[in-house]
């Protein structure tokens, strides 16, 4: 397949929310090995469809340390977060040089439909439970800086645009 361009920020399908996908099909396993080569490319440990401009509820996610473990997610959504938060350095190929740190759940249940077409419910601890979470949040419009206050917001803003 191939690594695909990422949607620079600020475009506007960055900030609408995707679509549900009806089935698994061979479209969808093929949008799906393009997000896997693409955040291989980056490299990271997850992508979501709208990042690369595929307005589907499709996500992909490999925070193993070996690598070539990707979970690919269509329509997750979260049935469970924890009390107990997790900060982590958060970046996006959206929006390249700078990243804030976000605190979020540090483990999610999440169900989700497999590659299969098959409903799954799975535990994500750590950083894939954080980079489950993001994609989430970019299947629904939203972008990790959106969990910073509004000062702290348009400082990462105005300092990604002085990198551009």
């Amino acid at each position: 397949m191939t690594a695909r361009r990422c949607l620079p920020w600020p475009d506007k399908r960055l900030r609408s929310a995707a679509a549900p996908v009806e089935a698994i099909t061979d479209e969808v396993r093929a949008i799906w090995e393009d997000m896997v080569d693409t955040m291989e490319a980056m490299p990271g440990v997850g992508l979501a469809a709208p990042q690369i401009g595929e307005m589907l509820r499709l996500a992909v996610v490999d925070a193993s340390d070996a690598r070539g473990q990707v979970i690919r997610l269509a329509n997750p959504e979260i049935l469970h977060a924890s009390m107990e938060l997790r900060a982590h350095e958060e970046a996006s190929p959206n929006l390249p040089g700078v990243y804030a740190r976000i605190s979020r759940p540090r483990a999610v249940t999440v169900r989700f439909l497999n590659e299969d077409g098959d409903v799954r419910e799975r535990d994500f601890v750590g950083l894939w439970a954080t980079s489950v979470q993001h994609q989430i949040d970019h299947l629904n419009g939203r972008m990790y800086f959106d969990h910073l206050s509004k000062v702290k917001r348009d400082m990462l803003l105005r300092r990604a645009r002085k990198g551009q």
